[in-house]
């Protein structure tokens, strides 16, 4: 058992959410945005937060995912010191700290590439970078061509089969756990990582920070069992499960998502038996769950969903509160995700879903069922479905309908027969 499978978690992606300017320009946008945050506190300790993945907060040119710099927080957001301080309030509230950890990729100012391009064969830095030529040169001035992030050429990459470049970044999360006590690192792009970083991250985290440090990677599909394990990730994220849940409401069709849970966690075959998915309904990459689904009447039932299906549960900012964003396309394709957010704001979203939520996350808190049980399809119906968290003495049973009238579900479990009522897009949690 460990910390990270038994709490919920909130999700912030600050540049956006305290409203930082779009790019970087040293002392001119410089400033404290990140004090905002000690603000958020009581109210994250009153929805039930456990934990909070924040992130990216290194220096950076823009997005924050273009890091220019491993060791300083980014300045538009705050200092050393603004981050230490609210990280110890976190701390004192019980809530633990994941930071991004974006180690495929720098931003075209990171410190040995600016001297790469001064020194040229003679940098000692000439082999930091995967596919490095120089030559033509690349589309933005740099006299060199080098593998891209996604084909953007202000994102270059590392070459992470260099001994000395994972290192250099061991050294940066070394200070990250000195500097600011975090509990773990969700890895950007886990993917595309060699997988020696991951293994020398692993070392090197838990036995400085210890054998509870959380590693989660990021991976957009499902063929990533093999990056999880004592060596390797503790958790990635569920994209399966995440196109499931809206997929699944929006043409009322609990078969497709109670399909993608038993394949992954059927204990005799599942993918992911005795593995615990982080999941979620948007992030700071997708499209709002508010603009998602088709009907706003079903997300309650979503919510009831993620925070007791098997997993680790996370909450994107605002979106316990019905905030709607759509995803775009180019430069500015992500902005719409990543809106400014006060609490006072807050205050004209949907008290209702944030009640519900915060029930939830106080029902998961207190159910070893519901944190590391066993999962098994009970009723599966297009509008309707029941499943079973077990473990050791405690059953939990969960009932969905969203269909728009309301039913009454009758079946056997465990030997005795049940009946459970429903209204319409309603969802019941039942201790057996």
């Amino acid at each position: 058992m460990s910390w990270y499978n038994e709490v919920t978690f909130y999700h912030i992606y600050p540049l956006g959410a305290f409203d930082a300017p779009k790019k970087n320009e040293g002392g001119q946008t410089a400033g404290h945005r990140i004090l905002n945050l000690s603000d958020w506190i009581p109210y994250l300790k009153e929805i039930g937060i456990g934990a909070l993945y924040i992130g990216p907060i290194f220096e950076s040119v823009s997005h924050g995912y273009d890091t220019t710099d491993y060791f300083t927080p980014d300045a538009r957001l705050g200092t050393k010191e603004d981050f230490q301080n609210v990280f110890v309030e976190l701390h004192e509230a019980g809530i633990k700290i994941v930071l991004d950890g974006v180690f495929n990729h720098v931003g075209r100012k990171f410190a040995p590439y600016q001297d790469l391009l001064k020194n040229r064969d003679t940098s000692p830095y000439r082999d930091w970078f995967r596919g490095l030529s120089f030559g033509p040169g690349n589309p933005l001035g740099d006299p060199c061509t080098y593998e891209t992030w996604g084909g953007d050429w202000n994102l270059v990459k590392l070459e992470l089969a260099n001994p000395d470049v994972r290192s250099y970044l061991l050294s940066a999360v070394g200070s990250w756990i000195d500097d600011y006590d975090i509990d773990g690192i969700r890895l950007d792009t886990a993917d595309v990582l060699h997988p020696d970083l991951i293994r020398d991250l692993n070392r090197f985290a838990k036995v400085k920070k210890g054998p509870d440090f959380w590693l989660m990677g990021e991976f957009m599909n499902i063929a990533n069992c093999q990056m999880m394990g004592p060596d390797l990730l503790d958790s990635v994220t569920n994209y399966e499960c995440w196109k499931g849940l809206y997929s699944a409401v929006n043409s009322r069709n609990y078969f497709e998502i109670s399909y993608a849970i038993n394949r992954q966690t059927n204990p005799e075959w599942g993918m992911y038996r005795g593995k615990y998915l982080y999941n979620f309904l948007d992030n700071h990459d997708q499209t709002r769950i508010a603009s998602q689904v088709t009907d706003r009447r079903t997300l309650k039932n979503l919510y009831t969903m993620l925070l007791t299906m098997p997993g680790i549960p996370s909450i994107y900012y605002g979106s316990e509160w019905g905030m709607e964003g759509k995803k775009g396309i180019g430069e500015s394709a992500d902005y719409e995700l990543r809106k400014p957010m006060t609490l006072d704001a807050l205050k004209a979203g949907d008290h209702e879903l944030l009640g519900h939520i915060a029930v939830l996350c106080e029902i998961r808190s207190s159910s070893k069922a519901l944190q590391y049980g066993s999962y098994q399809n009970v009723v599966e119906k297009n509008e309707q479905l029941v499943y079973a968290r077990s473990y050791q003495d405690e059953t939990v049973l969960v009932a969905f309908n969203i269909s728009g009238r309301p039913c009454a579900l009758e079946f056997s479990f465990d030997g005795r027969p049940q009946r459970i009522e429903l209204q319409s897009f309603d969802s019941r949690i039942l201790f057996m």
